[in-house]
């Protein structure tokens, strides 16, 4: 984890933030990284805020505007404090507008080069809701959605890979993956698995009868191509042999999504790290479709990494300081 030099730790009320205190904090020392506290207030803006306000009687909406912005700055300064405490460089700020574009806003501004937050609190809601999605979705840098069930130190780690015989991005990825994995699992003294699920494109309409291909045929290409996969797979690990005292490589044959929920929920995974990739390079890219469906079906801690050369959708904007 010896990358991250500029971290945003996202310390709303919203979300469990204080279990992750202990994972900022290792990261900050290990990396000798500063870090920066935000506490996000849900409006247009500090005008906006304070036409909230216009209602309550015998103060006035700048006043009371102002005083809710002077409550979450004291909370944040109370939070920090606890960080440096400990040796953590740490500054804040008190973002005003929709909470996960103001986010990204303070990654494009300042370069930060990972964002952590807890999970939301509400029980009930799905462990991603619309506005973490969000920020999974179009943020640069990588997002780490922590499960305070599960942290401050990880046990059971996957890390999801897709080797490709020619997509450079991707494979790229997968290396950025396993860097990450294996230092968060020597980190933590943690077992990691690594995910590779492999499938024969229309494997089931080749056998259908109407197809009216050999069995033997189908088999040798289903074999061909686990082989050709299996191969991607271990020139990937190649360069990662040193973790093989607590790292195991599993190659399963089947949907992706399906194979990698199914492998958190059997193995009661605690962590996963796992890559976003779609199309690069293009402005308002989603986080592709096997992505999606493993965020929607899962409520361990995440670690989601984006392809060299995503664009982000979200404009730096002008920065309205209350910090």
């Amino acid at each position: 984890m010896r990358r991250f030099k500029n971290i945003l730790f996202v310390c709303d009320e919203q979300s469990a933030y204080e279990q992750a205190l202990d994972r900022v904090c290792w990261l900050a020392k290990a990396n000798d990284a500063r870090v920066t506290l935000v506490d996000t207030i849900d409006s247009g803006g500090a005008s906006d805020l304070s036409k909230l306000y216009t209602m309550i009687p015998g103060l006035g909406s700048d006043e009371i505007g102002n005083t809710v912005i002077s409550v979450h700055r004291s909370k944040l300064e109370t939070r920090a404090d606890d960080l440096r405490s400990k040796g953590v460089k740490v500054t804040t700020s008190v973002l005003i507008g929709t909470p996960f574009i103001e986010i990204i806003r303070q990654v494009l501004r300042h370069k930060h080069d990972l964002v952590i937050k807890g999970a939301h609190r509400a029980a009930g809601r799905p462990f991603f809701p619309g506005a973490d999605m969000h920020l999974l979705r179009k943020c640069p840098c990588p997002v780490w959605v922590l499960n305070s069930a599960s942290e401050p130190r990880a046990r059971r780690i996957m890390a999801a890979v897709d080797p490709h015989p020619s997509d450079e991005a991707r494979n790229r990825l997968n290396h950025t993956i396993l860097e990450l994995a294996t230092s968060l699992a020597r980190n933590d003294g943690a077992k990691l698995d690594v995910v590779n699920a492999w499938t024969l494109k229309e494997e089931a309409a080749l056998r259908h009868g109407l197809a009216k291909i050999p069995a033997d045929d189908i088999n040798r290409l289903v074999a061909q191509e686990q082989k050709q996969s299996e191969d991607r797979l271990q020139t990937l690990i190649a360069d990662f042999t040193d973790a093989d005292d607590f790292m195991r490589v599993l190659h399963i044959k089947g949907i992706a999504a399906d194979v990698i929920t199914e492998h958190v929920a059997a193995e009661g995974i605690d962590t996963i790290v796992m890559g976003t990739l779609a199309r690069t390079g293009v402005a308002g890219l989603f986080i592709g479709n096997t992505a999606e469906t493993i965020l929607n079906n899962v409520t361990c801690s995440v670690l989601t990494v984006k392809a060299h050369g995503f664009v982000s959708p979200i404009e730096p904007g002008t920065e309205e300081r209350t910090n």
